[in-house]
């Protein structure tokens, strides 16, 4: 998602009125569903662990928790793929590491986040680490208290000390390109 950079351009009418388009479009419901987002981004049924990251990815956006995107969802993860910046990033990371929902996270959240992505290669080509040994290495620099557990603090405060880290925790849904190349006007 190139979380380093950080757009802070606001969207205007033009730009709200594509995505319209574009959503209605894709989406004739009014309501953009599961199966739906993983068409849209090529998910391949034969991948489960592609599939359980995306599923992870669509309810991190399903703020109401309705199993389906509406418009103001829709914009709002536009915007953060695109636009949002670093912290607001990270947060939706933690989120999407936060299986339960419990505003902390455990070696075993962690540890089956880092498993999908490194399983799918989106882990940089020079980690040469188990998914076990990443997920060590990341309480070990990030859980300040020592807990066994990362709150939302210690984790946007890890990342933006340790460059490894970062990489580590931050998460890409590479929906970029795809977004670009729908809605050309938003970069």
């Amino acid at each position: 998602m190139g979380q380093e950079e950080s757009h802070n351009e606001e969207m205007d009418l033009a730009q709200i009125q594509e995505l319209c388009i574009l959503f209605m479009k894709e989406c004739p419901s009014g309501a953009l569903h599961l199966h739906e987002f993983k068409r849209i981004f090529k998910v391949p049924s034969s991948s489960a662990e592609e599939s359980l990251y995306m599923e992870t990815i669509f309810r991190s956006f399903d703020t109401n928790q309705d199993n389906a995107l509406d418009f103001i969802e829709y914009v709002a993860a536009l915007h953060l793929i695109l636009r949002g910046n670093l912290e607001d990033r990270l947060k939706w990371s933690f989120k999407m590491y936060d299986k339960d929902g419990n505003g902390r996270l455990d070696r075993k959240e962690v540890k089956s986040i880092i498993r999908i992505i490194s399983k799918l290669n989106l882990l940089s080509n020079d980690v040469n680490m188990s998914p076990s040994e990443i997920c060590d290495r990341i309480f070990d620099q990030v859980d300040q208290n020592k807990d066994g557990q990362i709150s939302l603090s210690e984790f946007i405060e890890g990342a933006q000390q340790d460059e490894w880290v970062m990489q580590m925790l931050k998460l890409d849904v590479n929906a970029s390109s795809w977004v670009i190349q729908n809605c050309g006007k938003l970069t």
